[in-house]
């Protein structure tokens, strides 16, 4: 069921997940076709989340933009001070850029990093869980992993988990995506892409998601429509194959129980050429990522009563795929 439309307010703005946005020319999305995707959002009572670029917009922009509600997602670079110390989402597109950060008590933030990265330089995250309300870490190159980085991995996952006992312990809550949020969930909890959110992009036509726009195999028919645009602001949704969105409907995954996982379309079309299936990267990573919390659960609990209803059973694999037999 659609709960929300994200849109994408320049060709420029932030990516806030695995993609890459590799466009420096501006192009701003027109105000007519913002004022209709707000109508758009009105009228199927969809949250709208608006994701920024680096520079400050017109002011009849931040105009219509504040005539509803909604969340900011933005750039740390953001030249625009009072939009980025008021955002709900600040997203770091370095480690640089991460550590000469001046964080809030309440701050949800997004570092996107490659896999060499965090492997190499995931203590600077342990001062940040103490400094924000959320932490969500985005590996922009999973498909890249090897048998050794898994192995590595997992004593990141490890390390961090530690840190996160000792705040734990001293009556802190802080989150951090790849270990917290599958001590809280009861059920998949993916990216949604598809099928509860879609994407309006500045040339005014819906897109599964950001990247799905920012793709550079996007020739146009000659009418100005794109191919894997999803529809437009005058005649509405037209998602091919929409069951393939659906949880339902992904055979791997809706028998899994890593329900962090992104579960990330985007990175399955990429990967497998099929939106509603994994790879093997992902899943691992994911699954590592859910025996991780396990663990971290249990010593959570060494200190106190601490959700005394969840549990995360222990399993032998780290690849549904090979489990497919018994599903």
């Amino acid at each position: 069921m659609l709960q929300y439309l994200i849109i994408q307010l320049d060709d420029t703005s932030t990516s806030y997940c695995h993609y890459e946005n590799g466009k420096t020319e501006h192009r701003l999305i027109s105000l007519d076709d913002l004022k209709a995707g707000i109508l758009f959002a009105m009228k199927e009572n969809l949250t709208i989340q608006f994701v920024y670029p680096d520079y400050s917009l017109p002011q009849e922009y931040k105009d219509v933009i504040n005539s509803i509600d909604h969340s900011d997602i933005v750039p740390s670079s953001c030249e625009d001070t009072v939009l980025r110390e008021n955002a709900d989402v600040i997203v770091f597109n370095s480690w640089t850029a991460m550590e000469q950060y001046a964080f809030k008590d309440n701050a949800v933030c997004v570092l996107r990093t490659s896999k060499a990265d965090l492997l190499d330089k995931y203590p600077l995250l342990k001062p940040v869980l103490s400094a924000v309300t959320r932490l969500n870490v985005v590996i922009t190159d999973i498909g890249t992993f090897t048998e050794q980085d898994f192995e590595d991995y997992k004593q990141v996952l490890a390390s961090l988990s530690e840190e996160l006992e000792k705040l734990y312990a001293d009556g802190k809550s802080p989150q951090l995506n790849l270990l917290t949020d599958r001590m809280m969930l009861e059920k998949m909890n993916n990216c949604g892409a598809g099928d509860a959110n879609v994407t309006l992009a500045p040339d005014g036509w819906f897109y599964v998601c950001p990247a799905f726009y920012l793709a550079g195999d996007d020739e146009d028919y000659g009418l100005g429509k794109a191919k894997s645009c999803i529809g437009d602001l005058q005649n509405g949704l037209d998602i091919k194959n929409p069951l393939l969105y659906k949880l339902d409907h992904a055979p791997l995954c809706r028998n899994c129980d890593a329900y962090q996982c992104k579960r990330c379309v985007w990175q399955n079309r990429n990967t497998t050429y099929e939106v509603n299936t994994p790879s093997h990267e992902q899943c691992v990573v994911a699954h590592l990522e859910r025996n991780a919390s396990r663990e971290l659960l249990t010593a959570i609990r060494k200190h106190g009563e601490f959700l005394p209803h969840q549990e995360i059973k222990e399993i032998d694999y780290l690849d549904p795929f090979d489990k497919k037999e018994e599903w």
